[in-house]
């Protein structure tokens, strides 16, 4: 970015946890300023941060800001990078991924112009070799359409290490719930925000980059983890038949599915107390996608 170019008035927040190399590599890619979440790192992440700070502090850059909890909140950590952000917008990002230069500004361009926006999914390119992320795709496919007040494709559904928010919007429904800690913690932000009447949208000329950690869990638990917190969102806020109907049916199947029912378990009287009707709008765009509905 040319130093005559204003820098972009969005917080980039990221929640990391032992992913020092990580940060090395996509820290000084941030344009604007940025609030890191250490999720209790014992690998010497905090070191990497700190002298970040300093460097953008020396070079006259935004500032980093960095919040240590003291223990690993999971995705929720990503609240308090966002209670902590003075701008009305913000971005998120991985430890693991950055954002195109001039992303953010573009993406400040399209917020003002479309004020019931309050997440916007941007095009995701995986890896050194650049790939579209397959979400993406579905995301442009546009099954529920596209609003005439929105600046693309309604979604239902976002990548959280990709998605840019209106900071108000994102706090009236919670933030990211401690119910489902890590995995799949999009889904039920997405409901309330519909439910909500806001309108989400996949605006592809917003650019993120997500490379892959090396350091990340084998597939088969990501799978489990990903099906326990579908479960318990389900609980949390689709139509009863439909939560029980997919217990059941996952229990009797056996294997990882059968897994991921006995690892919510233990979690769902949680999910309960935290449970609102169900929202007519995601249960219509549900309908046209799957037989998932009630």
């Amino acid at each position: 970015m040319s130093p005559a170019t204003p820098h972009p008035d969005v917080t980039v927040v990221v929640a990391t946890r032992d992913r020092a190399e990580d940060l090395r590599a996509t820290l000084p890619r941030h344009e604007g300023p940025v609030v890191l979440v250490d999720n209790g790192s014992r690998d010497g992440s905090v070191e990497v941060v700190r002298a970040e700070a300093q460097r953008r502090e020396r070079s006259g850059l935004p500032p980093l800001r960095l919040l240590q909890p003291g223990r690993n909140l999971g995705a929720t950590a990503r609240n308090l990078g966002v209670r902590a952000a003075r701008t009305e917008l913000v971005a998120f990002a991985d430890d693991d991924s950055w954002w195109e230069p001039g992303a953010l500004a573009r993406a400040q361009e399209v917020f003002a112009a479309h004020p019931r926006l309050a997440l916007l999914a941007g095009r995701t390119l995986v890896g050194p070799a650049e790939e579209l992320d397959p979400i993406c795709a579905d995301m442009a496919s546009a099954p529920w359409g596209r609003s005439p007040d929105l600046p693309g494709p309604d979604v239902l559904g976002f990548l959280a290490c990709t998605a840019v928010v209106r900071r108000d919007a994102f706090l009236s429904v919670g933030g990211f719930d401690d119910v489902v800690f890590f995995a799949g913690e999009e889904e039920r932000v997405t409901y309330d925000l519909v439910a909500a009447g806001w309108g989400l949208a996949y605006v592809e000329d917003v650019v993120a980059h997500h490379h892959p950690s090396v350091s990340r869990s084998p597939a088969h638990m990501r799978r489990e983890l990903l099906g326990r917190n579908y479960l318990l969102t389900a609980w949390m806020r689709r139509p009863l038949p439909v939560a029980a109907g997919r217990t059941a049916r996952w229990l009797l199947e056996g294997g990882e599915h059968r897994r991921s029912v006995l690892d919510a378990a233990p979690r769902l009287p949680r999910a309960l107390r935290a449970r609102r009707r169900p929202s007519a709008e995601v249960e219509r765009r549900l309908r046209l996608v799957s037989g998932d509905a009630a």
